[in-house]
């Protein structure tokens, strides 16, 4: 049975990883023959957002891998202890956690980074030449983890393609029910909620992003 790791940045849309991506991404590991293990990085949230209010909890300070438990109902593990020689793909789920705890994408603009335990582990299943998928915002991890000219997609908004492409992406847009792969970097990636007006519109891109990761893998 195929394993893959997927990448959590925390537990809601506006400061962690989102939830219907996360679920769905784990029901369609599954039902394709598949297992999975989680893991978050086991460090502080950028911040907590009160998402009834949209507003920033100024008090209230949360761990990324303690959120990302409450997905994974209890079954995670901190990102440093994963190996990519356990693993057949890696998977990274979307939400505003992937821009703001994984990476610094929605706070620095064109001066983003990658948090260095997330670079490790995209880099060390990159090296090796297993498939990852990336949604929702993740993508915008890419060219800071593969070569210049890697494919990949936020959707189709325009200007968020534009940051990411002056990076080294080579964006192309995509439908929310649609995947863009890249066979080279066996790459495969998918709007998500960038696009997805409910939770089944969704569901039909992740199910084909883990599909054709499934496939690459050997």
């Amino acid at each position: 049975m195929k394993q893959v790791a997927v990448i959590l940045s925390g537990c809601g849309v506006y400061d962690g990883s989102e939830i219907h991506e996360a679920v769905l991404t784990l029901l369609a590991i599954e039902q394709q023959g598949a297992s999975y293990r989680c893991f978050a990085p086991n460090i502080e949230q950028h911040h907590v957002i009160n998402h009834i209010t949209g507003e920033v909890s100024a008090e209230e300070t949360r761990n990324v891998l303690v959120e990302a438990a409450r997905i994974g109902r209890g079954d995670v593990e901190d990102l440093v202890d994963l190996r990519e020689q356990d693993y057949d793909a890696i998977i990274f789920v979307g939400g505003f956690g992937a821009a703001k705890n994984l990476s610094s994408f929605a706070l620095d603009n064109d001066n983003y980074s990658v948090n260095e335990q997330v670079l490790s582990a995209a880099k060390a299943f990159a090296a090796v030449e297993k498939p990852a998928g990336y949604m929702c915002i993740a993508p915008a991890m890419l060219p800071l983890i593969y070569p210049k000219g890697v494919k990949g997609t936020i959707g189709k908004d325009s200007a968020t393609a534009a940051l990411i492409s002056a990076k080294g992406l080579n964006h192309i847009d995509c439908a929310v029910t649609d995947v863009v792969i890249d066979e080279a970097h066996k790459i495969v990636s998918t709007p998500a909620y960038m696009l997805a007006e409910s939770i089944s519109e969704a569901a039909q891109g992740i199910n084909k992003l883990v599909k054709y990761v499934l496939a690459f893998s050997k």
